[in-house]
């Protein structure tokens, strides 16, 4: 998944869903009775941008009549009071914008692309309502590294320990932020068209860190790395001093190194490196790890013959520190609902935006807007620009610190329509050709 693999990536915050009209979720709308005080006209300043991108989700230019994809894709709302409502389907964009106001969701769901419009999935047997199509998708959950972050847990998060999250996104690519980690979607044709079989194998090929907080040592990775990991290991050494010297304090007190030197297999070099940490505690971080590759490096001197074997030890620790935690759930299973991009997390309150990869190390967890931000922005920008209020002017999204979030998706879309495009072009070449 490099820049030259054409792969098209993107990345969304998830929450569990159920699969019936009114049954309750969890009770997520601390930090939305906000959305429910906005007038008619508010509401519809607030769903602008997403009735705009969401229309984008179905793959086909703005200027068109909505695509195939798009009527045939499944939308799920979440009401206030935590209420589910499945398998919404929409013809037209001002249909879904109607529903929208009329409902007034909390939360939106992007499901898959099926062969029929979900909402008539009554009309025909179960066995024929099909999904299709549904972008690939990898979530990496900040709660996943309770076990190692020493700054934050549960659903909380802050500068320090987003830093897990950056790694992640160097390295998946790209990416959408939420509340407690992130979704990186994969969007080009083939990856959308892929079965559950097919996803697992790709999820299987990726994972990593693998096993519970019980256990120690939770990555084993041959001697001689496969060259995708070669690449990571080198996004990995740029970030794990930081991580483990400053931002989580792994080497300062005893409970936190302990997990360190579980993840060590050889009891005898484990032993001797807890003796030399035991000996002299307040030695910093840096120096306990040079400790670690000290003692390592004589136990190579000792035996030769397990030189590989005993110089991955470290490199794994460092994997196991700072390499993407993935939910297999949610990449394996096409059925599996997406938060949509833009759509507002029930907890925080704020915008689930997309995020640079360039600028993606500069990025605040903290920083996204709020509903009542955008409105706020929106009344002063109007207020001071009353020129650009009339038909034909700026957009309300270009008026608010939305803007650069916006651009940015509709970089990623524009990619994968040109890339349509280009592939129905040479399509018809090649039809021309016989």
């Amino acid at each position: 998944m490099t820049p030259e693999s054409n792969n098209r990536l993107l990345s969304l915050p998830h929450k569990h869903s159920v699969d019936q009209t009114n049954d309750k979720a969890t009770k997520d709308n601390d930090n939305l009775d906000h959305l429910f005080d906005l007038d008619d006209k508010d509401i519809t300043k607030a769903y602008s941008t997403s009735t705009r991108l969401i229309r984008h989700m179905g793959y086909s230019p703005l200027e068109t009549k909505p695509s195939k994809a798009f009527m045939n894709r499944e939308f799920s709302f979440t009401l206030l009071g935590d209420t589910y409502i499945r398998f919404q389907s929409f013809k037209t964009l001002d249909e879904f914008k109607q529903e929208l106001t009329r409902l007034r969701p909390v939360k939106i769901d992007l499901g898959a692309i099926y062969n029929i419009r979900p909402r008539d999935k009554n009309s025909v047997r179960a066995s024929f309502f099909t999904p299709i199509s549904k972008e690939l998708v990898f979530d990496i959950d900040m709660t996943d590294y309770d076990d190692i972050r020493t700054c934050c847990s549960g659903g909380d998060v802050c500068v320090k320990c987003w830093e897990f999250m950056t790694v992640a996104m160097k390295i998946i690519h790209a990416a959408l932020t939420g509340r407690r980690g992130i979704h990186c979607w994969i969007a080009d044709e083939r990856a959308r068209q892929l079965n559950n079989e097919q996803r697992k194998a790709i999820v299987s090929y990726l994972e990593v860190v693998k096993g519970g907080a019980q256990q120690g040592k939770k990555v084993k990775l041959p001697n001689i790395l496969h060259p995708s990991l070669s690449r990571s290991l080198d996004i990995i050494h740029q970030h794990f001093p930081n991580i483990a010297f400053e931002t989580q304090d792994i080497f300062v007190a005893p409970e936190n190194w302990a997990k360190v030197l579980e993840a060590i297999p050889d009891d005898a070099i484990r032993e001797r490196i807890r003796g030399q940490w035991d000996d002299a505690p307040t030695r910093s971080p840096s120096q306990k790890w040079r400790d670690l590759l000290d003692i390592i490096g004589e136990a190579i001197a000792e035996t030769p013959k397990r030189k590989l074997a005993l110089e991955s030890i470290p490199r794994d620790i460092m994997f196991q520190y700072t390499y993407p935690r993935l939910d297999e759930k949610v990449s394996t299973n096409i059925n599996h609902l997406l938060k949509s991009p833009f759509c507002v997390h029930p907890k925080t309150g704020r915008v689930c935006v997309p995020i640079a990869i360039e600028t993606c190390e500069e990025f605040d967890p903290k920083s996204p807007p709020t509903v009542p931000d955008l409105i706020k922005e929106l009344n002063e920008y109007d207020a001071k620009n009353p020129s650009t209020s009339g038909r034909g002017k700026l957009q309300d999204w270009q008026k608010t610190s939305l803007r650069k979030y916006v651009e940015i998706f509709e970089q990623f879309v524009d990619g994968i329509i040109n890339d349509i495009r280009g592939e129905k072009r040479a399509e018809n070449s090649r039809s021309l050709d016989f």
